[in-house]
C-alpha cells in the first residue's frame, strides 16, 4: 500500500520487548529503566495476528527488534509463527549478539533468514564501557555462528560516537576485507537519552567515508543488499563483504522510507521520530477482526509524515529507542 506521499509501505519493524541485558550509553540510562508489566506487552499470538493483518495491506518484510529480542523466552516460536504467514517474504532480527550463539540454530530452523548485530567497538574494555557490561567474546561467537549457519547477509551495526569509538573506523571497516561481513556505520541519532548530547558527539557519514578511503583505498558503489533499507553500500577492492553508511541525520532517507514500527506495548508508529501512535493492542485484545486491524494499519500508513525533522526539535517524544524499537 502507498502512503500519502506515494511511498510503498511494505516493511514492519516489531519490538518484542523493551527489556535489554545491556545499558548502552546512547540508548539507556546506567540505572536501567522501570520495565512495563508483562501483561502490557504484546503476546506472541497478538504480535502474529497483527502482522497477519499488515500482510493484507502489503507488508512483506518483518524485522524483530527490542530492547533485546533474545531476552524474551522462546522467541524462536514467534519466528516460526511469522515465517509461516502467507505473504511474508523476509524475516530478520536485530540483536546485540550476546545470546545469539546459543540461539542461532533454533532461530534458523524456525525460519529466520538473516541477522543484524550491534558492534560498537572491537576492543573488549571499550565495548564493556559503551554497553555497560557487555562481553565482546560472546558477540563474536554469535557472529561466527551466524556465518556458519548461513544467516546471510550478516550485517554489523556500528554507531559512531565522537570521543568514544570514532578512532576505530578503519579497524571496523577492515572486517569487510577479512570475512563476508557487511559493516554499517550509523550516524548517532538524537533520540531518547542521547538528545541532549548527540550534537557534540555526532560523526557524519561523509567524514567516516573519507577516513576509510584515505586509509584503505577507494570505495566502489555496489547494489543494495537484501533488506538494505536506507544504507548506501560500497566495497573495498578484494573485499569479502561490504561497507554501508546510514546517514539518518545528515542526509535523511525519508523519500524512500517503506516502514512501520510496532512497539512492544502495541503502539503502531509510521515514523521513528513521530510520537503519534495508533493503539492496536486494545483492538486485538478486544476481538478485532483481521480486516478491522488492517484498517488501523491503513490509517497509520496514510498518516505517515513526509519526512522526519530530527534536527529541528519537532518531536518532544520522551520515549527512548529501546522503548520504540531499535
Amino acid at each position: 500500500m502507498q502512503d500519502g506521499h506515494h511511498r510503498e509501505i511494505n516493511y514492519l519493524r516489531v519490538s518484542v520487548t523493551d527489556r535489554c541485558n545491556l545499558r548502552c550509553i546512547y540508548c539507556m540510562p546506567a540505572q536501567g529503566i522501570e520495565n512495563v508489566f508483562h501483561e502490557d506487552i504484546l503476546s506472541f499470538e497478538e504480535i502474529t495476528r497483527i502482522i497477519q493483518a499488515t500482510t493484507l495491506v502489503g507488508v512483506k518484510k518483518v524485522r524483530l527488534t527490542g530492547g533485546e529480542p533474545l531476552v524474551r523466552r522462546e522467541v524462536n516460536g514467534l519466528v516460526a509463527a511469522i515465517a509461516s504467514l502467507p505473504g511474508i517474504d523476509d524475516l530478520a532480527l536485530t540483536t546485540n549478539g550476546i545470546f545469539l550463539a546459543e540461539q542461532a540454530k533454533k532461530l534458523k530452523q524456525a525460519g529466520l533468514k538473516r541477522v543484524n548485530i550491534s558492534l560498537d567497538s572491537l576492543h573488549a574494555g571499550r565495548y564493556r564501557y559503551i554497553t555497560r557490561g557487555g562481553c565482546l567474546d560472546k558477540v563474536w561467537a554469535g557472529i561466527e555462528a551466524s556465518l556458519e549457519l548461513g544467516l546471510h547477509p550478516v550485517k554489523l551495526n556500528t554507531v559512531l560516537i565522537r570521543g568514544f569509538n570514532d578512532d576505530e573506523v578503519v579497524e571496523v571497516a577492515r572486517l569487510s576485507l577479512e570475512k563476508p561481513l557487511h559493516v554499517r556505520f550509523i550516524e548517532l541519532m538524537p533520540v531518547g537519552i542521547s538528545q541532549s548530547w548527540a550534537g557534540e558527539r555526532f560523526v557524519p557519514a561523509k567524514e567516516i567515508k573519507g577516513i576509510i578511503e584515505e586509509k584503505l583505498g577507494r570505495l566502489n558503489k555496489v547494489q543494495k543488499l537484501t533488506g538494505s533499507g536506507p544504507a548506501h553500500y560500497y566495497r573495498l577492492a578484494g573485499a569479502n563483504g561490504t561497507i554501508g553508511f546510514i546517514p539518518a541525520v545528515s542526509d535523511h532517507f525519508c523519500e524512500h522510507c517503506n516502514r512501520l514500527r510496532l512497539t512492544s506495548t502495541g503502539g503502531l508508529r509510521s515514523c521513528l521520530y513521530d510520537e503519534r501512535e495508533i493503539d492496536v493492542k486494545s483492538a486485538v485484545r478486544g476481538g478485532a477482526s483481521l480486516q478491522d486491524l488492517a484498517e488501523l494499519v491503513t490509517r497509520s500508513i496514510q498518516g505517515k509524515p513526509k519526512q522526519h525533522l530530527m534536527t529541528s526539535g519537532w518531536s518532544k517524544d520522551k520515549k527512548m529507542m529501546f522503548q520504540i524499537g531499535g
